[in-house]
């Protein structure tokens, strides 16, 4: 079965950055596009990078310029660099396998952001 592991998260001051890391084991990992979402509470989740198999990348507007997906695939692994981070980037940070539709989640990685 899938399995996703994220890490990397913590409390940071407005301006700083972080490097979210996500695991995945139980799939053939390099043949993948693989996302990061996250998700406030009482706000819908929100797709905020993509990476493609082929490396090809994807932002949502509210984070392009500042974050930057990449992936290792001999380590199964991608990462999610944020930079200037703002509040509005609290959230729990949670990665994904794009072609499995999000039938799998792992316990996710808290972001804070404060003044």
């Amino acid at each position: 079965q899938v399995q996703l592991v994220e890490s990397g998260g913590g409390s940071v001051l407005t301006g700083g950055s972080l490097r979210l890391s996500c695991v995945a084991s139980g799939i053939r990992f390099n043949i993948y596009d693989m996302v990061w979402y996250r998700q406030a509470p009482g706000k819908q989740r929100e797709l905020v990078a993509t990476i493609a198999s082929s490396g090809s990348t994807d932002y949502a507007d509210s984070v392009k310029g500042r974050f930057t997906i990449s992936r290792d695939n001999a380590k199964n692994t991608v990462y999610l660099q944020m930079n200037s981070l703002k509040p509005e980037d609290t959230a729990v940070y949670y990665c994904n396998v794009l072609q499995l539709r999000d039938a799998y989640w792992g316990q996710g990685t808290q972001v804070t952001v404060s003044s």
